[in-house]
């Protein structure tokens, strides 16, 4: 994994990459069933794996890529979210795959 300082060039406010290039990404691992409780059910999956992300977007994504986006959910996110950083691997990963059919 690549330790990236957050720079400018790195605005998760803006992005929303991370967040939306996947429904395969935002996965449940080691979270407590106490901080799984948390989680409205609204945003989870069906099989309770992760969370509910039509068309690969979180359900729990709000605003427009690029333009604004946040997490309704952002204090109790899954560990996933929590360890995604600004220019790591996961965030450059998240940022060309969703750039091939959206603009950042």
């Amino acid at each position: 994994m690549t330790l990236a300082v957050p720079t400018e060039d790195f605005d998760c406010q803006t992005c929303g990459a991370c967040c939306s290039y996947s429904e395969d990404w935002p996965r449940f691992s080691l979270e407590t069933d106490e901080e799984l409780d948390q989680i409205p059910a609204e945003y989870v999956s069906a099989d309770l794996g992760g969370m509910r992300c039509p068309d690969n977007r979180c359900s729990a994504l709000s605003g427009t890529l690029g333009v604004h986006v946040g997490c309704k959910i952002y204090a109790v996110r899954p560990i996933v979210c929590r360890t995604c950083m600004p220019g790591d691997d996961e965030c450059l990963m998240a940022r060309q795959k969703l750039s091939q059919t959206v603009l950042l």
